[in-house]
């Protein structure tokens, strides 16, 4: 996929990653225009591509009574307000197939979550709406298995597809990065890196999901250095208390330092 597909996506011509980073969820629109309008600022000065990431709806939650959204038509209006405000493009998940041509009608990129990668009829549903579609790599998948959900997105006549690394299963409540996948998966599509969710700790037992925000930089530093094409980052300015993922989030004052070291390592790689 040729990132320059994406409506109104910026700085692509000076070899830098891509990135994909925002809030886990839309918790409300003046948090969504407060961190879009500091991600903006970074990216600009650092010239990186960038998609404003938020979720309009968590269907995959854990427990009954955790927070699912702020409502879907409310939530996806933000992501409109946020893209027509500065610009961007935005990119949110879909769970079923009429989600796919609704949030279309908003969104620049589709996403598909890992737990649901295998299901045809949603990949397809997000393909023939024409928008650009980021396949997540399911946790219980092998890179290689990844080039047959690529391959349905293409057979709809759709090139625009992506894959998105988020870690693999290693024991019952432990996600790891196996490096060696990305060079797999970038033979069948652009490949991201999605460092935050790769470095969740699924807790069975609470049903509340911890991490290692901790390992961030490591994990990202190391996805430069192999190649990746993007970079997948959620983030928050109070993690603490964000209503979704928020013990593996990046904290929002962190993220300049880290993508200006990213930036770095990247004209470093691209040097070879």
């Amino acid at each position: 996929m040729n990132i320059q597909h994406i409506p109104q996506i910026k700085h692509t011509d000076n070899g830098n990653f891509f990135l994909l980073a925002g809030p886990c969820a839309i918790e409300g629109e003046e948090m969504a225009l407060r961190i879009a309008e500091k991600l903006v600022g970074i990216t600009d000065k650092l010239q990186i591509p960038y998609v404003f990431k938020g979720s309009f709806k968590k269907a995959n939650r854990s427990r009954i009574d955790s927070f699912s959204g702020i409502g879907d038509e409310k939530a996806l209006k933000i992501l409109r307000k946020v893209s027509e405000t500065f610009h961007i493009p935005t990119v949110t998940d879909i769970h079923t197939n009429e989600d796919a041509d609704m949030a279309a009608q908003y969104v620049d990129v589709l996403q598909i979550p890992a737990f649901l990668v295998r299901q045809t009829d949603l990949v397809v549903a997000a393909a023939n709406t024409g928008k650009v579609v980021n396949l997540k790599k399911g946790q219980f998948m092998s890179p290689e298995s990844m080039k047959h959900a690529v391959q349905k997105v293409l057979d709809c006549q759709n090139e625009n597809v992506m894959v998105t690394d988020r870690g693999t299963m290693f024991g019952y409540q432990d996600m790891i990065v196996d490096f060696r996948g990305i060079p797999t998966m970038q033979q069948y599509a652009s490949t991201v890196l999605d460092v935050t969710h790769s470095l969740q700790q699924p807790n069975q037992t609470a049903g509340v999901t911890g991490g290692r925000p901790d390992m961030i930089e490591t994990v990202a530093k190391a996805g430069i250095a192999v190649g990746v094409d993007g970079i997948f980052i959620e983030t928050h300015f109070d993690p603490a208390n964000a209503k979704s993922d928020g013990a593996n989030m990046l904290h929002l004052d962190y993220f300049e330092d880290l993508m200006t070291k990213l930036v770095a390592i990247r004209k470093t790689v691209n040097a070879f």
